[in-house]
């Protein structure tokens, strides 16, 4: 088996048996109202560490099992061979908690500590794939944009990486012991009364200042508000603020650069325009820039991994915090936004600009997870041929038919 081939050393018999055997359930999604449910003031540990103790292995399963399915080199790259061993040594730790006593107290204890310890194992999960489809496509020319099968696993690698981490931040966040002190009102991670005006504000500042460090300059920010179910209250929902921040900071970012880079030689920048909605159903918020847009053939690239418009700066620059260049904000950004059901769009106006529109659910009761499932229809994307397109391609090379041209 493929998998158990690439482990570092360890009880290799048996990971493979075990990923087989969690695998073969789907996971479980939870919406923001479960969460909250789990995190409530008569909150019991007990339930969540036997809830997690078979769920994370079941999500750390599946997609261990679709890791399987990339192409051979890419699994032979020194940095996917490192995942491997993160996942496997994480799995056989969960697992490790099947049979122990839900009512002993230092169980609990151990298996709160044990998530922070797989947390912090899995911190540079991000970096390092990235850095596997660079070794990848350095060492063997391909194409990762163009590659629909290592596209379409990333969106599930990286969306069981945030629903996994949701599930261990707020299990230690809540049964740790220690309130946070920043965050009294927060349930772990979520804040039953998220301020959306407040974090568009602090993902601006933050994008401002690194804007101006890079261009000595940056736009300012136009807001408007509309609260249709309540119009004179501040727009709040039930969410994760730092998952909303992540879009923000991501689009903000995108927005000032092309803003700046557009009207250079211009002595004011137009501003930057967020409009943000709260309806029945939908918490919309929409970023409008007047950076010059991007042509349509290029829309849905930009939510291709390893695909930037920037530079490429080095991975081990990372800490620098680069304005853009890896190519997987805008990726990473969308799968947020879905986690719970929601969206992320663009729309742009070649020679004009671009509006970007995030969609997140109004209700916590309709806020659910949307996780990967191994199983057939999962298969069936990996196993796939490439096969002649049904639809006339483009070509800008006319073709010859007899003494006649005719233009495709």
């Amino acid at each position: 088996m493929k998998f158990a081939q690439l482990l570092l050393n360890g009880a290799k018999s048996n990971i493979p048996k075990q990923v087989d055997r969690f695998s073969k359930f789907s996971p479980s999604p939870l919406s923001m109202k479960q969460f909250l449910d789990f995190g409530s003031a008569n909150a019991c540990e007990k339930t969540s560490f036997v809830f997690l103790r078979q769920e994370l292995p079941v999500r750390l399963a599946n997609i261990m099992k679709e890791i399987d399915f990339l192409p051979d080199k890419l699994l032979r790259t020194p940095s996917l061979q490192m995942l491997h061993s993160w996942y496997a040594t994480s799995l056989m730790e969960l697992v490790d908690f099947l049979e122990r006593d839900p009512d002993d107290k230092k169980v609990l204890k151990k298996f709160t500590e044990t998530l922070v310890n797989v947390r912090n194992r899995h911190n540079n999960v991000v970096p390092t794939m990235a850095q596997g489809v660079l070794e990848y496509k350095e060492a063997f020319g391909v194409d990762p944009v163009t590659n629909q099968n290592v596209q379409y696993f990333l969106d599930r690698f990286y969306m069981s990486r945030i629903s996994t981490r949701m599930l261990m931040n707020q299990h230690s966040l809540i049964f740790d012991g220690s309130a946070n002190p920043a965050h009294p009102k927060h349930i772990g991670s979520i804040d039953p009364v998220c301020d959306v005006v407040e974090v568009i504000q602090d993902a601006y500042e933050t994008s401002k200042m690194l804007c101006e460090q890079y261009y000595m300059t940056s736009p300012e920010m136009e807001i408007k508000q509309v609260n249709s179910k309540s119009p004179d209250q501040p727009l709040h929902i039930v969410y994760v603020p730092s998952h909303l921040y992540h879009m923000l900071f991501e689009l903000f970012k995108n927005a000032m650069r092309a803003t700046v880079e557009t009207h250079e030689d211009s002595l004011t920048l137009p501003p930057v325009k967020v409009r943000v909605s709260l309806g029945g159903e939908d918490l919309t918020i929409k970023m409008s820039d007047k950076g010059g847009g991007v042509p349509l053939r290029k829309i849905e690239r930009l939510f291709s991994y390893m695909y930037s418009t920037a530079p490429s700066p080095v991975i081990d620059e990372a800490r620098n915090a680069p304005l853009a260049g890896f190519g997987y904000g805008l990726p990473i950004s969308r799968l947020y936004a879905k986690y719970f059901q929601g969206d992320l769009q663009l729309y742009s106006m070649e020679g004009y600009g671009t509006s970007a529109v995030i969609y997140l659910k109004a209700l916590s009761s309709e806020s659910i997870e949307r996780l990967p499932v191994f199983n057939k229809s999962a298969l069936r994307h990996y196993q796939t041929t490439t096969e002649a397109d049904d639809w006339c391609i483009p070509s800008k090379e006319p073709k010859k038919l007899g003494k006649y041209e005719f233009s495709v």
